[in-house]
């Protein structure tokens, strides 16, 4: 089972003006307004979505997933596979420092699950059944995630990130 950790501290992951350091937490209420009902209950109530019938368990598009909440960078279409399990999952996170894991006693079974770490946005959970490089799979819910895609990272602020798909070939 994979330990759970607490990662100190995250990297702006934006250029513009906002940084990832001046973030505050909205409250519940500001929220409520901001988040899908889906978004909500996912992000600030722990809930998981319906498999496959979710917006990101098999988009292919090149760009990079946020937190839905805080805009924390997560995850990279080039680290996304196909899992078969109607989630969106990844082999690592884009920004390690980025996300946080506790262990999940839900459901009977005992899991890691993954955070934001400055929105504390439930994100999914992590499994050590994934495919090499790391072997394990990082399952999300698209509804604690924004997609953005590679040709509109420097315009969102994530242009940090457009050499990773320069140098794949893949913007």
């Amino acid at each position: 089972m994979l330990a759970a950790i607490s990662l100190a501290r995250a990297e702006p992951a934006t250029s513009g003006k906002t940084t990832m350091a001046a973030f505050h937490k909205p409250s519940n209420t500001e929220l409520k307004k901001r988040l899908t009902p889906e978004q909500y209950r996912v992000t600030q109530q722990e809930g998981t979505e319906a498999p496959f019938r979710n917006p990101y368990w098999d988009k292919h598009e090149a760009g990079i997933y946020v937190d839905v909440v805080s805009g924390e960078a997560l995850f990279s279409s080039l680290d996304k596979f196909d899992s078969g399990t109607g989630w969106p999952s990844f082999t690592r996170p884009l920004e390690p420092e980025n996300i946080t894991t506790r262990t999940d006693h839900g459901l009977f079974m005992r899991r890691t699950e993954v955070r934001s770490r400055l929105a504390d946005s439930h994100l999914g959970h992590v499994f050590e059944d994934g495919p090499a490089p790391t072997g394990l799979r990082y399952c999300m819910n698209s509804a604690s995630l924004r997609f953005v895609p590679a040709e509109r990272l420097d315009a969102e602020g994530y242009g940090k990130y457009l050499p990773l798909f320069e140098k794949a070939g893949a913007k």
